[in-house]
């Protein structure tokens, strides 16, 4: 066992701790109001879907599948409409099968979404066009976007619980009605690729694709013998950065029997308990989303979201960038997951395309050195944000593959393995990042920048990224066997 934090854990045992990113509310007794309300709403996620991902992530760790980890930076209440919804899934699915493809794995499909409606600051307050000084806007769930009305409010926690429900079940209605189905070729479109060469590489893929499927047919594999045809898992995460919303929906569930290894009742008591249960009689679940990470402003070891996350079974990430020594990433991990478990944690690192050979090679010899078998997850959009001549924040799409592919070549020098892509993107069809193989330039910027957050890799870029990836692990697959 590593040497972990051994004083006793509660959902609010954090609040003993230094907390940074915390938000102040005028209202303490209006926030403790809404609180109370939240804690006892049904769930957003089930104890045993977690579960699943949990042994999902242990494969991805051990090598035998690839986490798929996308969606907005920031995500607006605008964004919970079913056409925004339909085009983040299909994005995510079309990237997932091509990867799926490439790498001869299974892919893991985790969306920042229904409920990644937080947003870090460097600084409490900011300047308008104006030049006016005005509080920070911290994300939907904390004040709005309009400088006029950027008083937290406590309400709009209540607001991302319901906003946050509503995703998650319109997600579920698709996949149950067949929106993952892969028997529909209709829906790749290639002709935004201006690089004929490049378009004739991803169309061989897709054919590829489609053929494997009507063989398939062919077989007799049909969607009642195979119902993986035509559904998918999909998990939800987001930043967990407001922990007094998370702490409200964290629950007990009752540990597995020693006999059976089962619980023996997901549901029970119900929410909130009929009557508390011994801390040595369950877990403690997170049941606002599967996943959930901690960002760089927010990882100090002796800091409120260290404890909180500790104590919680769901799935776990944790940004990694150039400020974090090799010993203090060993010391998270030891605090994190002191059972050593495969997949416990998921390690984003982001660095950027100038700083990853300095710093990742440290941090994956840190790690070799234990017993903690973390994912390891590249996250090359947060280290490659510049700013347009226009004044537009943006990222650059060649950046961004440098610092996938000089993560797979790091990994694999080093005997290590990356096994897994954390991308800010979303299936629409936005000029915020320049590149890619619509050839987007800084003048392209404007004609339809939408975030108020970072810049999102557009559908086309998002593709582009999982099909150089595919072609990169299917040439290794071949030089392999060669």
């Amino acid at each position: 066992m590593a040497e972990g934090n051994n004083t006793a854990w509660a959902p609010d045992s954090w609040k003993s701790k230094p907390i940074k990113q915390d938000v102040v509310y005028d209202d303490v007794g209006e926030l403790d109001a809404v609180l109370s309300r939240v804690a006892h709403m049904p769930p957003l996620v089930s104890s045993p879907e977690i579960d699943r991902l949990r042994r999902q992530l242990r494969d991805v760790a051990e090598g035998r599948a690839f986490l798929l980890q996308g969606g907005d930076c920031a995500e607006s209440f605008d964004y919970c409409n079913p056409h925004a919804i339909e085009d983040k899934l299909k994005v995510l699915l079309q990237m997932s099968l091509v990867l799926v493809w490439g790498m001869r794995l299974p892919v893991v499909r985790i969306a920042r979404m229904a409920g990644q409606y937080a947003k870090p600051r460097s600084s409490p307050f900011e300047k308008t066009s104006d030049g006016r000084t005005v509080m920070s806007y911290r994300g939907d769930n904390v004040n709005s976007i309009d400088p006029e009305n950027r008083r937290p409010d406590p309400q709009r926690l209540l607001s991302a619980y319901f906003h946050s429900a509503a995703t998650i079940n319109y997600v579920r209605l698709l996949l149950a009605a067949g929106f993952a189905d892969l028997h529909k070729p209709e829906a790749w479109d290639l002709g935004y690729v201006r690089n004929k060469e490049i378009r004739r590489e991803y169309q061989n893929i897709v054919n590829s694709l489609t053929d494997s499927l009507k063989f398939m047919d062919v077989v007799g594999a049909t969607e009642s013998s195979l119902p993986s045809l035509n559904t998918v898992d999909l998990y939800t995460s987001h930043e967990a950065l407001l922990l007094d919303y998370e702490q409200a929906l964290t629950r007990p569930v009752l540990k597995p029997t020693a006999t059976s290894g089962k619980r023996s009742s997901y549901y029970e008591p119900s929410t909130p308990p009929r009557e508390p249960l011994a801390p040595e009689l369950c877990d403690w679940y997170n049941l606002s989303t599967h996943f959930i990470w901690i960002g760089d402003r927010t990882r100090q070891l002796n800091g409120a979201h260290v404890e909180y996350f500790r104590g919680v079974k769901n799935p776990v990430g944790v940004k990694v960038g150039p400020t974090m020594e090799p010993e203090e990433l060993v010391r998270v991990l030891d605090i994190l997951d002191p059972l050593f478990e495969s997949g416990r944690v998921t390690l984003i690192t982001r660095y950027g395309a100038g700083k990853i050979d300095q710093f990742l090679p440290a941090h994956i010899a840190a790690v070799q050195k234990t017993e903690h078998r973390p994912v390891w997850c590249c996250d090359p959009c947060h280290g490659n944000t510049t700013t347009a001549p226009s004044g537009h924040k943006t990222r650059s799409f060649d950046a961004i593959m440098s610092e996938i592919t000089s993560n797979m070549k790091i990994h694999q020098q080093l005997g290590s393995r990356l096994s897994g892509i954390h991308l800010e993107l979303t299936g629409e069809h936005v000029t915020e990042c320049t590149g890619g193989s619509q050839e987007l330039s800084h003048s392209d910027l404007p004609s339809n920048y939408q975030t108020f957050c970072d810049p999102r890799l557009n559908y086309e870029q998002s593709l582009d990224i999982a099909f150089k990836i595919a072609k990169d692990f299917e040439s290794q697959r071949h030089q392999s066997s060669q």
